[in-house]
């Protein structure tokens, strides 16, 4: 059964505050913070590559196991309670309290640890609000639903990178921060989208359970496939970029934080512009398949252009060329994701995989790319393994078919 009622646009914003919140928690760390801490000399930066690549592959792992296993666990709530709300709660304060330890953490193995707790905390609050898509909206709302997701993972990122490079915070003093963020708007967003009480109509019992029965479905499989392999190309071409422009560029430390900011403005600018557009028109069409097939061919060209053309000038430009490709990839992917779920009741353990194929990509992406970059004493392998994957990542999606419009 899909949901029929339409939704307002307070709903809407409560929605998109929620994943603001939780995208700038979780990526200006990535970007900014974790490289950061994990830096190493001069003459043993690529240590400090392979530290962080390996500081967010685990985390990563860590939350591939937590975020379907909350799904699934909020699906079989007892009739009459809430099912996605605790789950949502739980994964905010858990966010919180250990952003605040991953600042007070020195060394690769302390940052680690104290990292795969956020992972956690992150990928259960992400598959309580995910599954809220399948739960509440109608098929013709779900790709502006799924805008809202893409375009504040980008903003996310301009917030949190912009307060701690233009307040000139200090480590620690950023992750207090991010984690003040997340406990006060998580908490509120939480408690104030409705959540319908489960009913035994939809809770999964254990006569008609099948274990990850989803992952039979071909087309659901395929697109999961797609989805990891594209997230993965995605990670390659975004995750080391400050150790790029620091050592792949050669630009001093302040010099290189500066020009991180500006070409997360740029990303985010097209991300943003990308992900309302192909939501909306998603939505109208029906085609989201298309749409997301022609989005890793864009975000594979950023990976050519700065692959051959090594200047920060066409680091820019391929910044808003991944901008492009990947904003209409994750709206419209997440969309198509939700069109594809095989058994309404498990709405939140199978978004809650859908979720994996994003946090998996940020696991292998990383750890591939600073072992790329080991392997070749520089970047351009790493940039034109990002293409190559973004393509690949076009053609399984294309191998899943687009369900009828109910």
């Amino acid at each position: 059964m899909t949901a029929a009622t339409r939704v307002g646009a307070r709903w809407m914003s409560l929605f998109t505050l929620a994943w603001l919140a939780i995208w700038t928690v979780q990526l200006t760390p990535v970007q900014l913070l974790l490289p950061l801490q994990l830096d190493t000399p001069e003459d043993d930066w690529i240590r400090g590559v392979v530290s962080s690549g390996l500081v967010l592959g685990i985390g990563g792992l860590a939350g591939i196991v937590a975020g379907p296993l909350a799904g699934a666990l909020s699906d079989r709530a007892r009739p009459g309670r809430p099912r996605r709300r605790p789950w949502a709660l739980a994964g905010v304060w858990t966010t919180a309290a250990f952003l605040v330890l991953t600042g007070f953490s020195e060394g690769p193995w302390a940052v680690g640890g104290a990292w795969v707790g956020v992972s956690i905390g992150v990928a259960v609050s992400s598959a309580a609000f995910t599954a809220m898509i399948a739960d509440q909206l109608p098929t013709t709302q779900r790709g502006a639903a799924s805008a809202a997701v893409g375009s504040s993972q980008a903003v996310g990122i301009v917030l949190g990178v912009g307060l701690v490079v233009l307040l000139g915070l200090d480590i620690v003093s950023g992750y207090l921060l991010l984690a003040a963020v997340i406990a006060a708007v998580g908490t509120a967003v939480a408690l104030l989208l409705p959540d319908p009480s489960a009913s035994e109509a939809v809770r999964p019992t254990t006569r008609d359970r099948r274990s990850l029965a989803s992952l039979r479905d071909r087309d659901f499989a395929w697109m999961l496939a797609g989805r990891l392999v594209t997230n993965i190309g995605n990670a390659l071409g975004t995750a080391l970029f400050l150790f790029f422009l620091l050592h792949g560029l050669g630009q001093p430390s302040s010099t290189a934080q500066d020009n991180l900011l500006l070409l997360i403005v740029v990303y985010t600018l097209f991300v943003v512009a990308a992900s309302v557009l192909t939501g909306i028109l998603s939505d109208r069409t029906g085609d989201r398949r298309r749409l997301a097939v022609i989005a890793t061919v864009v975000q594979a060209a950023s990976g050519v252009a700065i692959a051959l053309v090594p200047t920060f000038e066409m680091t820019m430009v391929a910044a808003a060329l991944m901008g492009l490709g990947y904003g209409a990839f994750s709206t419209v992917g997440l969309a198509f994701a939700a069109d594809l779920l095989p058994d309404e009741k498990d709405h939140a353990r199978d978004l809650g995989i859908v979720n994996v194929t994003a946090a998996l990509g940020q696991l292998i992406g990383p750890v591939l790319g600073a072992g790329l970059v080991a392997l070749v004493g520089g970047f351009w392998l790493v940039f034109a393994a990002a293409a190559v994957l973004s393509l690949a990542g076009g053609v399984l999606t294309g191998l899943a078919r687009q369900p009828q419009r109910s």
